[in-house]
């Protein structure tokens, strides 16, 4: 056979190479948090009941999930709702172990969740306090209602850029003065603000992708 019939004849006895499947496209960000109201067969508990009957209008909604309630407060009564709940007999949410924020960028309305901790050692029951605010918003300090929140607002803010009205040193705890942006929100570049200092990461990001661009032409 001659070399070249022996090499149409290898090449069609050869499978057909597969076509490469495209990846799947990235799911797109969530909206928000679940936040799903109480279903009807679970009974709202007696210091909630009493904390809408005690601050009309302070609470946005109740929330009930994986067995966990949580208080959805307006972000201007925050600190009126946290001295409610540490103080009345039937709360008494006296420790309050984290204060942190959640930045939903990609959400309609308020921006950022702004999230508290609560634990009763009385009752021994635990709350989640959760405030919507908006990007550039203030929200009112309850380091005042409990100490253990001081560092922890103080965090948030660094971390977030949230501001903390009524908070006794509000400044930033991990990362140092001068350091441009804040890292936990979501448009952060991955990389840092690097040696660009500049006043906002946006403002770095569009620097850099200009660099790249010149780079590729």
């Amino acid at each position: 056979m001659a070399d070249n019939e022996k090499q149409t004849t290898e090449a069609a006895a050869k499978p057909a190479a597969k076509p490469v499947a495209k990846a799947p496209a990235a799911p797109p960000p969530p909206p928000g948090p679940p936040d799903p109201p109480p279903p009807a067969d679970v009974e709202i508990p007696a210091h909630l009941q009493a904390l809408q009957a005690a601050l009309p209008g302070a609470v946005v909604a109740l929330s009930y999930y994986l067995r966990d309630w949580t208080v959805i407060v307006a972000p201007e009564r925050v600190v009126e709702t946290a001295g409610w709940l540490r103080q009345a007999e039937g709360a008494a949410f006296d420790y309050c172990s984290d204060v942190t924020a959640v930045d939903w960028l990609s959400r309609e309305g308020p921006r950022f969740d702004v999230v508290y901790c609560l634990y009763s050692t009385a009752t021994r029951q635990r709350l989640r306090m959760k405030a919507r605010l908006a990007d550039g918003a203030a929200i009112g300090s309850v380091a005042g209602v409990w100490s253990s929140a001081n560092w922890l607002e103080r965090e948030v803010y660094d971390m977030f850029g949230i501001t903390f009205t009524g908070h006794p040193d509000l400044r930033r705890i991990l990362m140092p003065e001068e350091w441009q942006g804040h890292p936990q929100r979501k448009d952060y570049p991955l990389e840092g603000p690097g040696e660009l200092i500049l006043e906002s990461p946006q403002e770095w990001l569009k620097l850099r992708q200009s660099f790249n661009e010149a780079e590729i032409e």
